[in-house]
């Protein structure tokens, strides 16, 4: 996984998973795409524990339904708990699985 990619996105994660309040200043500067990133992050994290734990081989096309599934659900749950109703969530959603799959690749290839 290329570190810059991997450090921003963790720092969005970390950022977003952490706070505890949403203030106004969250609301002006957190973007669909730094959410999109967090919940992206997430959902490769979601989805390693869970084939560690399961010890199962990695499939490419299997891992990009799984992490399209855990990137809708990981949003869906950043907005109903964080209150983002501000936020378009349908392009956070679009941007999440786009930044899942460039990590899971960046991590995994593209023809695992």
């Amino acid at each position: 996984m290329s570190d810059e990619h991997h450090r921003k996105h963790l720092k969005h994660h970390q950022e977003v998973y952490n706070a505890n309040v949403i203030t106004e200043e969250h609301k002006a500067n957190w973007t669909h795409e730094l959410l999109g990133g967090a919940a992206a992050f997430e959902a490769m994290k979601l989805y390693e524990d869970k084939q560690k734990k399961d010890g199962k081989p990695d499939n490419h096309a299997l891992a990009k339904e799984i992490l399209a599934g855990i990137v809708g659900a990981t949003a869906d749950r950043l907005v109903e708990t964080k209150g983002l109703d501000f936020v378009d969530k349908q392009k956070m959603k679009h941007h999440a699985k786009e930044e899942a799959e460039k990590l899971y690749e960046e991590k995994y290839g593209s023809n695992v």
